[in-house]
């Protein structure tokens, strides 16, 4: 009898290869389980298919996820700048960070490459615009072109007439409501810019309807307030502007950012909106109370100084010191701060303001020290 030899190495090998291959397969089905192991956290009903990225709620539908972020206000998107811990840290999320940093290079060239960006932040139109205010009184400013207020400001200046055209923003706040008016003259006084909209009967009705409570008012109980610019946010005070008066004569001396925004308040809500204090305008040439102090010191001490004495040794003259000119340093920083302090509480300083401070005086200002000079000259 002949006997057959069979290839036992391969049968085994492949044998092996399958084990091995519905193991793979099992393990894979196994971590794909472990989703379906959980019930959905929506409706609770069915297994979890899904999970969210950004908070990892399981879900099993669209349906349920849809109800998820409506409940919970969840983005679904991943936070991509989370705390990771060491022991979590692995490749993924070492990739995960690398991409991060990718789509921020790609936003920061994208930006660069921006034409409202690489705008000039002054155009012709703003130069112009600034120095017409600037004849009337008025500090106009101007925010980049980027800025949402900077795209709506309409204001335009007539040449001929030398008029403001303003963009005006009119806003009501005990109706919640706002109004923007386009190219509004400056010569307008406030009450007839407002008798379009909270006047009993020449107003529109729609608008009448929204400023139901302002048109029951009297004119006499509604006051119209301007924000002060320039102010920290924690210290915000209010203009009060005169209703009888026109609307340039109300922008005098003040500052604007684009345009004015204008805040109309019923009396029983004035106390709602400070005002600034009253400004006294005193001229940068006009001599101060302490200067005058001063002054009249140095003439009692030149009055009763003693005469120059020469020294019989030396031949030198002794002149005695005035008051003046032995004062100690504690008392000249205090009179530092004293002027330091004239400036309101709240108010941020502009470098253009600190400018002005450093314009030399005109000859009214030697004319005004002329007594205190003649002073000095006497004792040398």
């Amino acid at each position: 009898m002949s006997s057959v030899i069979l290839p036992t190495t391969h049968i085994m090998s492949s044998a092996e290869n399958k084990v091995e291959n519905g193991s793979t397969e099992e393990e894979q089905r196994g971590k794909k389980r472990k989703m379906s192991l959980s019930s959905c956290g929506v409706c609770g009903s069915e297994e979890a298919k899904y999970r969210c990225p950004a908070c990892l709620t399981h879900s099993c539908s669209l349906l349920c996820v849809k109800k998820h972020k409506e409940a919970s206000g969840c983005s679904g998107v991943r936070n991509k700048t989370a705390f990771v811990t060491l022991s979590q840290f692995d490749e993924m999320t070492l990739l995960s960070d690398y991409r991060f940093l990718e789509d921020t290079g790609r936003f920061a060239n994208g930006a660069t490459r921006d034409n409202l960006v690489q705008a000039p932040r002054v155009t012709v139109k703003s130069k112009k615009l600034a120095s017409n205010a600037r004849k009337m009184n008025i500090t106009l400013r101007f925010l980049p072109i980027t800025f949402t207020k900077s795209r709506e400001n309409s204001t335009f200046f007539l040449t001929k007439e030398k008029l403001f055209l303003w963009h005006l923003k009119l806003i009501f706040p005990q109706s919640s409501s706002e109004f923007t008016q386009r190219r509004v003259s400056d010569k307008q006084t406030l009450k007839q810019i407002l008798t379009a909209y909270i006047h009993p009967t020449e107003s529109e009705p729609v608008t009448r309807q929204k400023l139901k409570m302002y048109v029951q008012a009297r004119f006499d109980h509604v006051k119209v307030f301007m924000k002060v610019e320039g102010r920290k946010a924690n210290a915000v005070r209010y203009h009060e502007l005169d209703i009888e008066k026109s609307l340039r004569d109300n922008l005098s001396y003040k500052t604007l950012i684009e345009y004015p925004v204008l805040h109309v308040v019923l009396k029983d809500h004035w106390k709602d909106y400070p005002l600034k204090g009253p400004a006294e305008p005193a001229s940068a040439c006009a001599p101060s109370a302490e200067e005058n102090d001063k002054v009249g010191q140095e003439k009692e001490t030149t009055q009763f100084s003693p005469s120059p004495q020469r020294s019989p040794t030396t031949g030198e003259t002794n002149i005695s010191r005035t008051a003046q000119e032995i004062e100690p340093p504690p008392q000249k920083k205090a009179k530092r701060g004293y002027e330091d302090e004239e400036q309101e509480e709240g108010e941020i300083t502009d470098s253009s303001d600190e400018d002005d401070k450093n314009i030399p005086c005109d000859k009214s200002c030697d004319d005004a020290k002329g007594p205190a000079n003649d002073t000095k000259d006497e004792v040398q």
